[in-house]
């Protein structure tokens, strides 16, 4: 009965499984592979070439620089969201007339197409035209080519991506607010503790794994990035706003340079196991389950 069970286990999870070899164990050790080979060329094959790319790589100063600027796009994007997601869901936890209609404001952005947010923020940034121009016109300010200059493009696309995930984030945060039980701020005011105080010491401690959860997606969203570079710069200028995924797509694919390609995503794949690793060590001791 036992044997009949287990079968009748593993049977239900094979479909599960094997999908995610098909799509993801069978992709991941084919890119690693391809990372030691060299790209085919017409009627030559690939053939072995060792630790070649990662040399490449060692010395490519593109790499060196769009891994800089991911690395800025996450410190610039992960915490902001994070916190005005957590300031939005307290907002909207809260009862006030319109309720509703403003946590359907702050998710909208969320449910948009990456490639329409993209084109509505490039008519905000348009020189001249855009809507940001118009603004600063009105206080005679002159125009203001944001996406353009090498200083400005990268924090343009970091408040986009603000914009697009702080309301997806904010979900996950009010379903943990609902959870949490009023009797402790209630026990907490009694007590003679403030507002901040409940937040620090009940409400933000309880939400630990709600943040541990949105943390590991907004580095995983950080580096998966490359809608909103496609349309609004290109990665340029000079690079200043190419982020690591977007490299590894105009290596592949634009000069289709497929082994450099697989070799730029097992070290972006090692980015991201190390950054998760990380992550899980340093809210272990804080997360809480009940």
């Amino acid at each position: 009965m036992l044997s009949r069970q287990w079968i009748h286990g593993w049977l239900l999870l094979l479909p599960a499984l094997a999908f995610i070899f098909l799509f993801t164990h069978i992709p991941a050790i084919t890119t690693i592979w391809n990372s030691f080979q060299s790209t085919p060329r017409g009627r030559r094959p690939s053939q072995f070439v060792g630790l070649d790319n990662y040399e490449r790589l060692i010395g490519d100063p593109v790499f060196w620089k769009v891994l800089v600027n991911n690395l800025w796009f996450a410190l610039g994007t992960i915490p902001v969201s994070i916190a005005l997601s957590i300031a939005m869901a307290l907002f909207v936890n809260r009862a006030f007339a319109g309720r509703s209609l403003v946590r359907m404001a702050y998710f909208t952005p969320t449910v948009l197409p990456l490639i329409a947010v993209a084109n509505i923020w490039l008519f905000f940034y348009t020189p001249g035209f855009g809507l940001i121009d118009q603004v600063l016109g009105a206080f005679g300010r002159g125009q203001s080519n944001l996406l353009g200059s090498p200083d400005t493009a990268l924090g343009a696309i970091i408040v986009v991506s603000i914009w697009k995930e702080a309301g997806f984030f904010m979900i996950f945060y009010l379903a943990a607010l609902q959870a949490i039980p009023p009797q402790l701020a209630e026990a907490a005011r009694i007590e003679g503790a403030g507002g901040w105080t409940i937040f620090r010491r009940i409400t933000f401690p309880m939400m630990m794994p709600t943040t541990l959860f949105v943390s590991v997606n907004a580095v995983i969203n950080a580096f998966r990035l490359v809608d909103h570079i496609f349309i609004l710069t290109g990665g340029g200028p000079d690079n200043a706003s190419s982020l690591l995924l977007y490299y590894i797509y105009e290596t592949s694919f634009r000069f289709w340079d497929t082994a450099y390609g697989a070799t730029l995503t097992v070290v972006m794949l090692a980015l991201l196991g190390l950054f998760a690793i990380g992550q899980f060590f340093l809210f272990d001791r804080k997360v809480h389950y009940k």
